[in-house]
């Protein structure tokens, strides 16, 4: 049976600073931090929940707090919720999955019980109701997604205001002229989810900024939809030759559309998508897109959390991460008129 002992020799350090790396009661850098754990993992290590708990008043379990909310893309969400489960296991930590809609009351009722440590949120809204009560909370949090006011507040995601201007952007240097956004369903934007909130805006700023005439259409999920959608475009742009898709199970259906409508993607209609790469990559038309970094943005979310509970280094408060474009076989230059 592995010791503390064993951990502290393995690493290079004394039992007592194993146990400050597991308690967060005293600081400790961040290089020292990064041995210990290295060292339980390798040896597989599991202290005593109990005498644990009793040792530095904690759980070691942090809250993950996802709104199953209509709308929103379930095989995305849970590559979130994968990141951040295996991230937290890599510091001895576990993860209290919460899907209902978890408002302030059940913020509330969470952080006044010793259940969790610290709480992740996702499916932020830019005017979220539970940003009072976070401000607040004596528990840290980190939130995955931007509000309109982050002030006070630990926040980490995709710069989705910058992919959606990146999308535009590639299209525009193609020499489209005609750009519309298919986006998310119409219920994300009625609760004002942030990150689709934030595409519209580069979307829309980058179309202006470049000359481009431009709509935005948000789409329910499904392949009726991805047709009636298609049918809409063309009838209302005629000249459109750009699309920008923020809605991932919409992309195969509206490629489908538009072929089937006369259009050939890239030749006669050029089509950009923020999406997972292997999403991307799956489509019998390979699509250009801005990659959604979910594995990352969920290790990296853990990570600030790690640090506010460590106290020991101070932690940025905004987190955006630049997007990334791949041009795949889905874009090409406008056809001659």
């Amino acid at each position: 049976m592995v010791k503390i002992t064993d951990v502290a020799r393995h690493a290079g350090v004394s039992p007592s600073t194993v146990s400050y790396a597991l308690s967060g009661k005293r600081p400790i850098s961040e290089e020292t931090r990064r041995r210990v754990h290295e060292a339980i993992h390798e040896l597989g290590y599991r202290p005593h929940a109990g005498a644990r708990a009793l040792a530095s008043s904690r759980s070691n379990v942090l809250a993950l707090v996802i709104p199953l909310r209509a709308g929103i893309h379930i095989p995305v969400v849970m590559q979130f919720a994968v990141s951040v489960v295996t991230t937290a296991r890599r510091y001895d930590h576990d993860v209290l999955l919460l899907t209902q809609e978890e408002g302030e009351e059940g913020l509330r009722r969470v952080a006044d019980t010793a259940l969790v440590d610290a709480l992740i949120l996702m499916d932020v809204q830019l005017h979220d109701p539970r940003l009072p009560l976070l401000r607040t909370l004596e528990r840290p949090s980190v939130m995955i997604g931007f509000p309109a006011s982050s002030e006070g507040l630990t926040c980490i995601d995709l710069d989705f205001k910058a992919a959606g201007e990146r999308c535009v952007e590639h299209l525009a240097g193609l020499g489209h002229r005609v750009v519309a956004l298919v986006g998310s369903p119409p219920e994300v934007y009625v609760r004002q989810t942030a990150f689709a909130q934030r595409v519209v805006q580069g979307f829309t700023a980058a179309a202006d900024r470049n000359g481009l005439s431009s709509t935005v259409h948000p789409c329910e999920a499904t392949p009726g939809s991805a047709r009636a959608v298609a049918e809409r475009l063309l009838r209302e742009q005629p000249a459109l030759t750009g699309v920008v898709v923020h809605n991932e199970p919409l992309l195969e259906p509206l490629i489908d559309a538009f072929e089937q409508l006369g259009l050939r993607v890239p030749g006669d209609l050029s089509v950009t998508a923020i999406c997972p790469d292997e999403l991307a990559e799956s489509v019998r038309v390979p699509v250009t897109s801005v990659a959604l970094p979910s594995a990352e943005i969920g290790t990296r979310a853990v990570e600030l959390l790690i640090r506010k509970l460590g106290g020991g280094s101070t932690v940025p408060e905004k987190t955006l991460l630049p997007p990334r474009l791949t041009a795949r076989a889905s874009t090409g230059p406008r056809a001659a008129p």
